[in-house]
């Protein structure tokens, strides 16, 4: 039986980077997303290179939605070992003052409750496993503010203090707790998403960067840590590209 490795957001970016290079380690993947047509081509992809993945349609947040996936769980070719909470995103750059409620109630709800959603639904199935490990993909505006992003700052604030409050109640039983949190990566909708789809703004963020990172380099980052032996717990490993010697401070040419 192979190894199963759930990872949510997987439709696009990150995620569908995680899903297709955790598939190349010999994982099982559960590849989770709201858009179940992205959904069955990245899993026509996985599989004609030679992996193996099933695609489940999840909003996480949604209870029912969630239940739905650890349901689709139970049905794996396999034991739950991993599960990579990628789901999230920013909505806007507006300050504290002026800032939208809504927004911010949804970089809250993605980034924060879907990850508690899902954690809690799959974490039976990663203790039962006897070698469970939790990815939470965060970022760093989870330890670093910046003038604009008060909303998303603390949300990803709010995803590393339940990583490091999982991992303290865990102690003693076989699961691991892992924090990524990558800095500047240019991804097809992040940015989008982020300015409601106007991509002059979105493209402006990565201007004059030559290398900013890109998904196949956090997925890089996600599948090494996931990979080593279960007793090498990385609590957090912070990655940025070359440029961004900080969240202020981004060299452009």
């Amino acid at each position: 039986m192979s190894s199963v490795a759930i990872v949510t957001g997987a439709s696009s970016g990150i995620g569908a980077a995680t899903a297709r290079r955790l598939a190349a380690e010999g994982f099982h993947v559960l590849a989770a997303a709201r858009r179940a047509d992205r959904l069955t081509a990245l899993v026509a992809e996985i599989e004609a290179a030679g992996g193996s993945a099933t695609a489940v349609a999840c909003d996480v947040t949604s209870d029912e939605s969630v239940a739905g996936l650890a349901e689709a769980a139970t049905a794996a070719p396999g034991p739950v070992t991993l599960l990579v909470n990628n789901a999230g995103g920013a909505r806007g750059l507006d300050p504290v003052e002026s800032g939208s409620v809504g927004d911010w109630q949804w970089m809250y709800d993605v980034n924060v409750l879907g990850t508690l959603r899902v954690t809690q639904a799959l974490l039976p199935a990663l203790v039962a496993s006897g070698a469970g490990t939790v990815v939470i993909v965060s970022s760093t505006a989870g330890f670093t503010v910046y003038e604009g992003g008060g909303g998303y700052t603390a949300a990803k604030h709010a995803q590393t203090a339940m990583a490091g409050t999982l991992r303290l109640e865990l102690s003693g039983r076989p699961v691991r707790v892992i924090e990524i949190d990558p800095g500047m990566v240019k991804t097809d909708e992040f940015g989008l998403v982020r300015f409601d789809g106007d991509a002059e703004r979105a493209a402006a963020v990565y201007a004059g960067v030559a290398e900013p990172l890109v998904a196949d380099d956090v997925a890089d980052c996600i599948a090494w840590c996931a990979t080593r032996p279960h007793h090498v717990n990385v609590d957090r490993l912070v990655v940025r590209p070359l440029a961004q010697a900080a969240q202020h401070k981004v060299h452009r040419v």
